[in-house]
C-alpha cells in the first residue's frame, strides 16, 4: 500500500473514532499493514502534531491513540459548548484515587480506608464510567470488586495504570504552622459531609 494513502487512513481513522485506537485496532481494519507500520506511522504522528504548535495533539491515552485538545485552550472549547466541567467532589476523587491505587478493591475495603459509608460515591464514579465492577471477591457474600475503567485512562490522559504517580511515603504531616506532626497525632477530620 501506498505509505502516503497508509498515513492518510491512519489519520482519519482516529479523526472519526472517538475512542482511542490501537496500533493493532487499526491493522484489523487496514489489512494491507502490519501492525508495526502502523505503530511506526502512529509514532511519526504523534511527532508531527507536538511539533505543529496547533490546538490539539495525538496523544497516546488508555492503550490507544487520541485526537485531544491541548489543556490550555480548555476555557475557549468549554465557553464554546457553553457548559462547565463536570466536577467530582472531594469524596468522590477520594474514593477514585483508592480504588485507582488499589484495585481490585471492595467497598468496605474502601471504607475501612475512608473511614466514612461510600455508596453513594461508587454509584457516582460508576454511573460516570470512571469505575466498573471488575469481579467479586472469593470469600463468604461474594463481594463486588471494583477497579478503575478505560474511561478513567481518557479523563486522566494516563497510558495505562503504571503511569499512575507513584503515592508518596507519609512519614510526617506538616501541621498549620509547617511543624512536623506524625500522621498516628493528627487527628484527620471531614471539612464536608458524604
Amino acid at each position: 500500500m501506498n505509505p502516503d494513502l497508509l498515513r492518510s487512513i491512519v489519520e482519519g481513522l482516529i479523526f472519526s473514532h472517538s475512542e482511542p485506537l490501537s496500533a493493532q485496532s487499526i491493522a484489523s481494519v487496514v489489512q494491507d499493514a502490519s501492525p508495526k507500520e502502523i505503530q511506526s506511522i502512529l509514532d511519526g504522528l504523534e511527532q508531527e502534531y507536538l511539533q505543529r504548535s496547533r490546538g490539539f495533539v495525538l496523544s497516546k491515552v488508555a492503550g490507544g491513540y487520541q485526537f485531544r485538545s491541548l489543556s490550555h485552550i480548555a476555557p475557549w472549547i468549554l465557553e464554546m459548548r457553553r457548559m462547565k466541567p463536570a466536577r467530582l467532589s472531594r469524596a468522590g476523587l477520594e474514593t477514585l484515587a483508592i480504588v485507582a491505587y488499589n484495585q481490585p478493591i471492595t467497598r468496605n475495603q474502601i471504607e475501612q480506608i475512608r473511614g466514612v459509608e461510600t455508596a453513594g460515591t461508587i454509584k457516582s464514579l460508576l454511573e460516570r464510567d470512571l469505575i466498573s465492577v471488575v469481579g467479586r471477591k472469593d470469600i463468604p457474600g461474594r463481594p463486588l470488586l471494583y477497579g478503575t475503567s478505560k474511561r478513567f485512562l481518557e479523563v486522566f490522559g494516563l497510558e495505562d495504570l503504571t503511569s499512575l504517580p507513584p503515592l508518596p511515603e507519609i512519614e510526617t504531616l506538616p501541621d498549620e504552622e509547617g511543624e512536623p506532626v506524625s500522621a498516628e497525632e493528627d487527628e484527620l477530620t471531614p471539612e464536608e459531609p458524604d
